[in-house]
């Protein structure tokens, strides 16, 4: 269960009470009118601060194991094909979906690799329920091959998305040379070292649409 908290919840209408105006002297009808107003305000406090025990928030992590190849010079999409943690996120293929309307953190990273003895371009790009997203567009440059080995990169960023319920996001790539690539690795040894997925991305909610 996923509660998120907007400007017309329960927890945003909670107000300090309009206390009586007490008497000069005691009155029994009084007191009792007083401990009603706050024993309704405390019930309520109560209430809500029981819900915040289960308060969770939209959010999934997701990668893929898998090489990762393109056409130059042809809009190709990155996809995932694990799931790591997801609460009202969700992937197919390339798409990441969400459940609930907000403003989103998607964090990604790819590990590109180049066989090219020259330095060679990659543009990454989104878009949104097949539209791309202005101004989202990335540019970096893959070093070169050098001594049999090939040039590496990894590279990442973060961006902030209004998105609707149902709404999905996707990241894009393309290349003038095929001879880059996004590239998954093996574990290996000397150092032991752990494997190394082609993409990770991250979608996390940050707040309700203003």
């Amino acid at each position: 269960m996923t509660f998120i908290v907007t400007s017309e919840s329960e927890i945003n209408r909670v107000a300090s009470p309009a206390l009586p105006l007490a008497p000069e002297v005691y009155n029994r009808s009084y007191q009792d009118q007083l401990n009603n107003v706050l024993r309704l305000y405390f019930n309520r406090v109560d209430s809500i601060l029981g819900q915040l025990e289960t308060l969770s928030v939209p959010y999934g992590a997701f990668s893929s194991d898998q090489d990762q190849t393109a056409t130059a010079n042809t809009a190709t999409l990155m996809t995932l094909n694990t799931t790591d943690f997801a609460n009202e996120v969700s992937i197919s293929s390339s798409k990441i979906t969400v459940v609930n309307a907000g403003i989103y953190n998607l964090q990604f990273s790819a590990q590109f690799a180049n066989t090219n003895s020259n330095v060679q371009d990659v543009y990454i790009w989104l878009r949104q329920n097949g539209t791309d997203i202005p101004g989202s567009t990335g540019f970096v440059s893959i070093p070169g091959s050098h001594g049999g080995t090939d040039g590496h990169s990894i590279v990442g960023w973060n961006y902030f998305l209004s998105m609707a319920a149902s709404d999905y996001v996707e990241i894009y790539w393309s290349v003038p040379n095929a001879a880059v690539s996004i590239q998954h690795l093996a574990a290996s040894g000397t150092p032991t070292k752990p494997s190394t997925q082609s993409v990770v991305a991250t979608l996390s909610f940050v707040s309700t649409l203003p």
